[in-house]
């Protein structure tokens, strides 16, 4: 399901998603949004979580096409609806794993010919996107990572859900019986897991959030996408020695930005702690008042880190 951008407590009427069209890479089809692109910009592209979409971003684009003393030209934005979410079908293989994941992005930002891109994630996305840092540091210019979910096997109530519903059979069974309550019943849920303050998102973006439910229901592969991609994050959760996900976050040399909300539900703010020690060159943030989506709640102060960690990159000069 596509999660809705918070506007502030204003409820100022909310932009629209930026346009989009499927693309063909390798074998999948990937539905890619876009800004328009100013003379000078710089390419980026973000990548949503379990159970996103590209509209996850359609506010923190706008706010980075705006030029800046960082990148006089602003970015052009892309954002990627990965396989079997949003507007893209499921992957032709069958696999949803974040290995799987990582490559069907690599290919795209290769056949683009935008590379490298600053590359910018959340949740799920950001383990997708720390695998292609560390495997194809030639695709990623800069990488940005919003509440990434980075291996961390202490308990919270919201991720022992996502968890559960990885046992075989009870999974399933648990979709279904979800599945039967009204989708406006969800919607209200998901935002209570995933803002710091749900009263914030417009009522026409949660009318959006519901529709869109509906429609991705109606395909009938939205359950599937969803246990098989939460499998593979238990499992690389579970991974251990040179093919973890901390390990390639340790291998990665280009400049990382790792921001988390003081308000988190998913992901544990205490991991900013392992991220300063573990990534090379890292400026970690912590946003108070902010839950899993900083994008969406607060899209300003995740721009304004943004060109901080780049100007701040730039001042060193490029890297041995």
């Amino acid at each position: 399901m596509e999660t809705t951008s918070a506007v502030g407590t204003s409820q100022a009427t909310p932009i629209p998603p930026w346009p989009g069209e499927l693309v063909t890479v390798g074998a999948d089809e990937l539905f890619v949004r876009s800004t328009p692109a100013a003379p000078g910009a710089e390419p980026a592209l973000c990548v949503h979580g379990l159970g996103g979409a590209s509209t996850n971003w359609t506010d923190l684009m706008d706010v980075l096409r705006t030029p800046a003393a960082a990148v006089p030209g602003g970015l052009a934005c892309e954002a990627v609806d990965l396989p079997g979410f949003g507007r893209s079908p499921q992957p032709r293989s069958g696999s949803y794993s974040i290995s799987a994941q990582a490559a069907v992005v690599g290919r795209l930002i290769e056949q683009s010919g935008r590379g490298p891109v600053h590359l910018i994630s959340n949740s799920m996305g950001g383990a997708i996107s720390t695998r292609l840092a560390a495997r194809r540091p030639e695709l990623v210019r800069t990488l940005t990572l919003i509440s990434p979910a980075l291996p961390d096997l202490r308990p919270r109530p919201v991720p022992a859900r996502i968890t559960v519903a990885t046992v075989p059979a009870l999974g399933p069974w648990l979709l279904r019986r979800a599945g039967k309550a009204p989708a406006e019943k969800r919607v209200a849920l998901l935002l209570r897991d995933v803002y710091y303050d749900p009263s914030v998102v417009h009522p026409s973006r949660v009318a959006e959030e519901i529709a869109e439910l509906q429609r991705m229901e109606g395909l009938g592969y939205l359950g599937d996408a969803l246990l098989k991609s939460a499998q593979a994050l238990v499992a690389e959760y579970l991974r251990r020695g040179p093919g973890s996900l901390w390990r390639d976050a340790a291998s990665i040399d280009a400049s990382v930005l790792v921001i988390y909300g003081s308000h988190d539900r998913l992901v544990n703010s205490k991991m900013a702690v392992r991220a300063a020690r573990t990534f090379r060159d890292a400026r970690v943030v912590l946003l108070p008042r902010t839950g899993h989506v900083a994008m969406l709640e607060r899209p300003g102060d995740v721009a304004r880190e943004m060109w901080a960690m780049m100007a701040a990159a730039a001042a060193r000069g490029p890297q041995a």
